[in-house]
């Protein structure tokens, strides 16, 4: 499309708003997928303080339940977490960075305005949550080999010869597992 002179300015300037419009629906597609990927954060927390409590009050029984819901939380994340780098990629483009530019290469790139610090802000939040996401996980696992242990050494208590890992002449551990309240011959 030319102007009356001859010129193709107007075709530019349609391309331009045009790239106007694909890096502005970028970056706010950007800041929505982190929106929701710190939300699904905050889910997985809730879900691992869950777990935590189950753990701490005994209520074992309920374990496959949180450990089942963790998981479907980490999946619906592993799908936000794709879509964020899809979009963060479409955006590093359009700011000419590589497309594995990091969150804080992006907010740094960031044009004038507040995209800078928007992005700088979900940086912050995600960094605190992921960190309070490794704490919350490393205590379950302690408080699981806690419970491990104990279970081991309560096994141990009702078969002592079986976990001093003696063996008869036959080659069996100790007493056989038979019923310890039930007649033998039932």
């Amino acid at each position: 499309m030319t102007s009356h002179t001859g010129t193709t300015a107007p075709v530019t300037r349609y391309i331009h708003t045009h790239e106007g419009a694909v890096q502005t629906m970028a970056i706010h597609e950007l800041s929505a997928l982190l929106w929701r990927e710190r939300e699904l954060l905050d889910v997985l927390t809730f879900k691992l303080e869950e777990e935590q409590l189950l753990l701490t009050s005994g209520k074992s029984r309920w374990l496959p339940h949180g450990t089942k819901e963790v998981e479907q939380v980490l999946g619906h994340l592993a799908q936000a977490s794709l879509a964020r780098t899809i979009e963060a990629a479409v955006v590093a483009e359009v700011w000419g960075l590589p497309t594995d530019a990091s969150l804080a290469e992006l907010a740094a790139a960031a044009p004038e305005g507040a995209w800078a610090e928007v992005l700088t802000a979900h940086l912050t939040a995600l960094t605190r949550q992921t960190a309070l996401i490794k704490e919350l996980r490393d205590s379950n696992e302690q408080y699981l080999r806690t419970a491990v242990r104990s279970t081991q050494e309560s096994l141990a208590d009702l078969n002592p010869a079986a976990a001093a890992g003696t063996y008869d002449a036959h080659g069996k551990t100790g007493q056989s597992a038979g019923s310890r309240i039930f007649d033998q011959q039932f």
